[in-house]
């Protein structure tokens, strides 16, 4: 009975103690215990029968500042960061970890495998956490365990190229040849349209002086039909070679490959830097024949005039420029009547300078009749909603035969003709106000009195 009582007096002793340190609460039950009818009815049974009240945050009252006077000595956010900055702690390193048996490498290695294998499974599409495993995998020389890592990691995504590169590259820095080897044929045979990945793969095989191997990566990048660049590139290395009859040789499939003009004329280029002028002019030829209704024909024939120019056949040339001059449309062929006026002034008599004039100046002239054909429809037909989609077409017409054809009676009549439409739609004037006082202002420039 005696120890019964002791027990007791212990545990009292225990709950007058925590009654202590809880004020609050031990008014509460000084309430519900002793004075139950003090008990207030807003008491909560969840907040351990404290009111709303007890439970709010009580912020501290602000202080006043009663004297708002500079003080003597002032403090700048400088001073205050450098003081900060002075009085910090030094900053707490986790201590190294010095492995002495191989018990303990192999925790070491067994807690650090965790680590990565539980960062993968929580973001596996995140390339850089597969990296950085491979990379603590060489580091501990288990390379078997690094390519299985990486063999993961193209499960997950094997588009991106970037594993590919790294993977090989991590291969060849360990000096495993043969294995980069069957990474890149892995890597172009699952994304052969990425050029990156042939490049780096040629320059491998380069760097170890296997040219037929870089030669067998080429042709096999070219059954791809890839870009021009591709083929240029393939060019190059053989040539870089001194490989001049293989590269005349891919030269030839680079042309039906991409039978553009730009092709040809690095073709003709090719022939000509390596003293064959004879086949230059065979592939200008077979070029006009295939590529004479070309869009880009007037780079053709203007390389191909230039050619014959600089091999001294002027009577070539000024053939070619005529015969370009028959077959381009006179819209696109601007620059070609350039070239042809500027050869003739040099090479050609007064005959061929004017007839070359002659025919600069009826191109002029035709461009601005095509011009004006959609504006004449418009005026048969006196439509307003019609000329109305073609005022820029007006605006351009005019700025040609001002500027480019230099005719200023042409350009009067293009204003008048204006006018005479502001007759036939007088609710429509305030949109050509503009270009008439623009009309005005420019007559009165060249000081013509109308």
């Amino acid at each position: 009975m005696a120890a019964f009582s002791k027990t007791n007096a212990q545990s009292d002793a225990l709950f007058l103690t925590w009654l202590k340190l809880n004020r609050c609460v031990l008014r509460r039950y000084i309430q519900l215990k002793i004075y139950p009818a003090m008990a207030s009815k807003d008491a909560d049974p969840s907040l351990g029968y404290l009111t709303r009240e007890d439970t709010k945050v009580k912020l501290p009252r602000p202080t006043r500042v009663k004297n708002k006077t500079p003080a003597p000595i002032q403090i700048t956010a400088e001073q205050i960061l450098r003081e900060a900055w002075e009085r910090q702690e030094a900053e707490i390193w986790p201590p190294k970890q010095k492995i002495t048996d191989s018990t303990e490498l192999a925790d070491y290695r067994l807690c650090k495998r965790k680590e990565f294998e539980d960062l993968i499974r929580r973001v596996c599409w995140n390339i850089s956490v597969w990296i950085k495993y491979v990379q603590w995998e060489e580091s501990q020389k288990d390379f078997e365990r690094a390519r299985s890592v990486w063999e993961r990691a193209l499960e997950v995504d094997y588009r991106n190229h970037t594993l590919w590169l790294k993977y090989a590259e991590a291969e060849m820095k360990n000096k495993f040849i043969n294995r980069a080897r069957n990474v890149w044929d892995g890597a172009v045979t699952l994304l052969p349209r990425v050029d990156q990945l042939r490049y780096k793969y040629i320059h491998m095989e380069e760097m170890l002086g296997n040219v037929a191997g870089a030669r067998q990566i080429f042709e096999r990048w070219m059954n791809w039909m890839p870009d021009q660049q591709g083929w240029l590139s393939y060019i190059k290395f053989e040539l870089g070679y001194n490989e001049v009859d293989r590269a005349r040789q891919i030269f030839e499939r680079f042309v039906q490959c991409h039978p553009k003009v730009t092709a040809w004329i690095r073709y003709a280029k090719f022939e000509m830097k390596n003293g064959e002028g004879d086949r230059s002019r065979n592939v200008y030829e077979r070029a006009v024949e295939k590529l004479a209704d070309d869009e880009e024909a007037e780079l053709l024939f203007v390389a191909f005039a230039e050619f014959e120019e600089r091999c001294k056949e002027t009577e070539r040339a000024r053939c070619i420029y005529k015969f370009a001059l028959d077959h381009i449309p006179k819209g696109r062929a601007e620059d070609l009547y350039r070239k042809f006026v500027a050869f003739e002034k040099q090479y050609g008599d007064k005959e061929g300078i004017e007839d070359a004039c002659g025919k600069e100046e009826e191109i002029r002239k035709g461009l601005g009749r095509f011009m004006s054909v959609p504006l004449l429809m418009c005026h048969q037909l006196r439509r307003r909603d019609y000329w109305q989609r073609y005022i820029y077409l007006w605006i351009n017409y005019t700025l040609y035969e001002e500027l480019d054809a230099e005719d200023l009676e042409q350009t009067r009549d293009v204003y008048r003709y204006e006018e005479y439409i502001d007759y036939l739609f007088p609710e429509e004037s305030q949109t050509t106000n503009l270009k008439i006082l623009e009309a005005a202002y420019r007559w009165k420039k060249q000081k013509i009195t109308l």
